[in-house]
């Protein structure tokens, strides 16, 4: 059998020593070596070439965020960053995320055996999404060279060949895979004696007028985190030595710009399937509703973050809520980026990440965005030009308050598909607001949190529908799963959202 090499860096020899034993409980991978700093991690990867690295977000020497993108720009790879609880080090983790880390993990306390458990069960689940992340990548990769080099055949080769490479290129095959999002193959099962049977894949649905005919929504692609293990032969195949890697081969962080998609218009509109139950008026703004307060704000600070010139009202008739998950920090940099500061409604975001590093998540997008973006507080009223960060540990609701307006509503209740915060619990939420226009957003991340709440939004009339495709997806999992409940309106690539998003609510 032949597992994934790691590479374990941190400052501390007891920590690589937790993290290793936690590591190579899983057959599927094995330590590659160790590292003290990330002067030496970068050092280590180029002559160790292992498919993987974790590594700590503060050392000496070189810290984990200044390595990072030199590990990045010479040897394209997946890196977990392991990060303490302590401010700066919660900072430098948000950037880390930024700058192309496949995600982060809180750092186990080495006095509690149960704590280094849970830690070490949600590191194998990052590690195994990571590597079918590659394997997706590359598979697309691969499929989409098979057809360029198909295009740019001679006629009489190409006729021959779509005989033998299948009928995609003729579009007799209701599911033919697309140049620009072609669905990942379900990788190989990796042979290592564990009982760790994948998801069985559905059946195929039946091509409809209001079906895209991409294969994503007839033979999704296996869970990340259920990812099944392969041979040592196929593994080869599959996934080259960093050797073998060019810098622009593995786009782990998910910056591959999209082509334009089979089965959608120019702006990525997509045939969704018909709702099942629209009233026969469909719900509109509540024309009671005040029009927006035009007066500029005049504080300097709003619960401890930093306000801008801007507009900000609690009157409103739209509002906006995004969830995601991996890859989420970045996403939503590039989406907060792209709204600018007058926009006419709320987003509120639930972004699957532990207790105070959601604050520090907040902190940051506030510094990029020309929105104020700040961490939910219990009571809070939301207001237009404002971005809300749902706090780690909590579900967050939005809530009906006083004089028409709206409130954050958090509860420390049980997790919800795994999760809390929950997308799918703040998607309910919104389900009695039906006097106001809502707009939902799915972005990268592991699992289907939200996807149910967004078909039952979907069928009640919710004005519109995003999702990011795969292409730009670090792990296309919860896009994907509203994908294939056919609720999705406008599926595009991560840097086309917002002017969408903005073209439809203005």
């Amino acid at each position: 059998m032949c597992a994934y090499r790691v590479l374990v860096v941190d400052d501390s020899a007891f920590m690589r020593k937790i993290i290793s034993d936690l590591i190579v409980r899983d057959d599927s991978f094995d330590i590659a070596g160790t590292a003290s700093n990330g002067k030496e991690a970068v050092e280590k990867v180029k002559e160790l070439q292992p498919d993987l690295v974790t590594m700590d977000v503060e050392m000496p020497v070189m810290n984990g965020l200044e390595a990072l993108p030199m590990i990045m720009a010479a040897h394209p790879l997946p890196v977990i960053m392991l990060s303490g609880i302590n401010e700066q080090g919660m900072k430098e983790t948000i950037m880390a995320l930024e700058a192309g880390a496949f995600d982060f993990i809180r750092k186990p306390s080495i006095s509690h055996a149960q704590d280094i458990g849970q830690v070490g069960k949600a590191l194998l689940e990052q590690m195994h999404a990571a590597m079918q992340a590659v394997r997706s990548r590359l598979e697309r990769k691969e499929a989409n060279e098979r057809k360029a080099a198909l295009d740019k055949a001679p006629e009489g080769q190409a006729v021959a060949d779509k005989g033998t490479e299948g009928k995609a290129s003729t579009g007799e095959t209701p599911n033919a895979p697309i140049a620009s999002a072609t669905a990942a193959p379900v990788p190989p099962k990796r042979d290592t004696g564990k009982s760790n049977s994948p998801a069985k894949p559905e059946a195929k649905r039946p091509q409809t007028e209001n079906t895209v005919p991409d294969s994503r929504f007839s033979k999704p692609a296996a869970e990340p985190r259920k990812t099944a293990q392969a041979s040592a032969a196929q593994k080869k195949k599959e996934l080259p030595t960093a050797a073998e890697r060019t810098p622009g081969q593995l786009n782990i962080s998910g910056t591959v710009a999209a082509k334009s998609l089979h089965g959608t218009d120019k702006s990525g509109l997509i045939k969704p399937e018909p709702r099942k139950t629209v009233s026969a008026t469909a719900p509109v703004a509540s024309t009671a509703a005040t029009p927006p307060v035009t007066a500029p704000i005049v504080q300097t600070a709003f619960n401890g973050f930093s306000l801008k010139k801007g507009v900000y009202s609690p009157n409103f008739r739209k509002l906006v809520a995004v969830g995601c998950s991996t890859g989420g920090p970045r996403a939503l940099k590039t989406l907060l980026e792209r709204i600018p500061g007058d926009f006419p409604a709320p987003i509120v975001i639930v972004q699957h990440m532990p207790p105070n590093f959601t604050r520090s998540l907040a902190q940051r997008l506030n510094t990029l965005s020309p929105l104020r973006v700040v961490e939910a507080e219990q009571g809070m009223t939301l207001e237009t030009g404002t971005a809300y960060i749902a706090p780690g540990g909590y579900q967050l609701r939005i809530v009906p308050g006083a004089s028409g307006k709206y409130t954050v509503s958090l509860k420390t209740e049980e997790a919800r598909n795994g999760h809390r915060p929950s997308v799918d619990t703040m998607f309910e939420s919104l389900l009695p607001l039906t006097s106001l226009e809502r707009h939902l957003v799915l972005l990268t991340g592991m699992g289907s949190d939200g996807a149910k709440m967004m078909k039952k939004l979907y069928d009640a009339g919710v004005q519109s529908t995003f999702a990011e495709n795969e292409e730009t997806c670090v792990v296309y999992g919860m896009p994907r799963s509203a994908v294939e409940l056919k609720c999705v309106r406008h599926l595009l690539p991560m840097q086309e959202i917002a002017p969408k998003l903005v073209q439809v609510v203005k």
